[in-house]
């Protein structure tokens, strides 16, 4: 309704502007305090002096309190990565120090973190530690495949715990150890969690993918995360309302590396070419093992070359085997849930090194378990939420493309 913009009038405007002499700026600035404000990571090798050295704090009373008060030389304890930001004066010297980290209490953990306040009062130090909320953030994020998952994720600045929810989530769909090619391609919406508005970089805690595609061999798969309002649970679906969960997961452990895959090797200890019949997974001895599916404990104990092993039967006549482990946390007879941790890596047995070995058979034969992962079965939305879920999907269409777009030019201005 509003007129043609050609059709308006227009005229130019000159108007002379004169800026004030340097000397009145510089006394200007001169008035105001200097404060600089510097930020890193507490490192296991870390001491009062060399943290503050590398923060560029120059004051020997900070560092002597850091030292010596009770609750100040807490930054130094426990874990190192401690998010840390520290005020200084013009001189250097300390004004103000914020320390944040992973809460105490296990059942804050993922919810709470906990910070360490010092500052100075009057020409004194003063320190307490406070538990606080985290927050959570909506983020976008984008890559392109070059060498790996995770330097690509890197590249885009994207926390490690979420690139591991993201080969999970696809893990069905795309084998990440084989299949994985340069100029594949990611984009997806995430939750950060967030301390004062920092991210958190601490493993322990990270924010749920919200929604994600990832473009493989020329095929692209979609998942949004969706609590469907008549079971009150939530879970990934693809974009037609199929769950992205199957009833066997693709891994017994989260994303890592395949050292012996399901086909013909060398073998190690008996030094001759053998059938392989299942997967390694190289992984430090205590990963955390995981059980693909619901079954049952059929055993759990020391079986000669496996070591300490545990093997499970499922439904359809499948069950699984895992092996070398360190700890077992199960015993025959018991109901597991699947993704419950029944055990720990190790290389008990004939190991040569520390690792899982892990078998999926079907009718009592050796099967790939990629393979019995992606046969296995799915789940739908209910039809009273089907609605939702589309209108759902549609929405997240949108914000997907807009995260590469905006990955792109963040790329393009770097």
């Amino acid at each position: 309704m509003a007129p043609d913009a050609a059709d308006l009038p227009s005229r130019i405007v000159t108007e002379s502007v004169t800026p004030e002499g340097i000397s009145s700026q510089l006394e200007a600035l001169a008035a105001n305090d200097l404060e600089l404000f510097r930020n890193d990571l507490t490192r296991a090798s870390d001491t009062a002096d060399s943290l503050l050295t590398r923060l560029n704090v120059h004051d020997p009373r900070a560092a002597a309190f850091l030292r010596s008060d009770a609750v100040a030389k807490k930054l130094l304890t426990g874990r190192a990565g401690k998010m840390v930001q520290v005020r200084i004066d013009a001189s250097g010297e300390l004004e103000e120090l914020v320390a944040r980290s992973a809460a105490e209490s296990p059942d804050q953990i993922g919810t709470h973190f906990t910070r360490l306040h010092v500052s100075r009062v009057n020409e004194q130090f003063q320190a307490k530690i406070e538990t606080a909320a985290l927050s959570s953030q909506v983020r976008m994020g984008s890559g392109v495949i070059r060498n790996s998952l995770f330097a690509a994720t890197d590249e885009a600045h994207i926390p490690d715990p979420v690139a591991s929810q993201l080969a999970e989530i696809f893990a069905t769909d795309i084998d990440f150890h084989r299949e994985l090619r340069r100029g594949d391609s990611f984009r997806l919406i995430y939750e950060a969690l967030t301390a004062d508005g920092e991210p958190i970089t601490w493993n322990q805690s990270s924010g749920r993918v919200l929604a994600a595609e990832f473009t493989s061999g020329g095929k692209t798969f979609a998942a949004v995360w969706f609590k469907d309002p008549a079971s009150g649970k939530g879970a990934y679906f693809d974009m037609n309302g199929q769950s992205k969960r199957r009833s066997f997961l693709a891994s017994p452990m989260e994303f890592s590396r395949i050292t012996s895959g399901f086909a013909m090797r060398f073998h190690p200890v008996l030094q001759t070419w053998k059938q392989h019949n299942g997967v390694d997974y190289g992984a430090p001895s205590g990963t955390p093992v995981r059980t693909v599916g619901d079954g049952m404990v059929d055993f759990a104990g020391w079986q000669n070359g496996y070591g300490n092993v545990i093997s499970i039967n499922h439904s359809n006549n499948r069950s699984t085997v895992y092996a070398h482990l360190s700890r077992i946390d199960v015993h025959k007879g018991q109901r597991v849930d699947q993704g419950m941790v029944i055990g720990a890596v190790g290389a008990t047995g004939w190991a040569t090194g520390p690792h899982l070995h892990f078998e999926v058979k079907l009718n009592g034969q050796q099967q790939n378990p990629l393979n019995i992962a992606k046969a296995s079965e799915t789940v739908a939305i209910s039809p009273s939420a089907k609605a939702q879920f589309a209108q759902m999907a549609q929405g997240v269409r949108a914000q997907l493309d807009a995260a590469q777009t905006v990955a792109g030019a963040s790329m393009y201005a770097e």
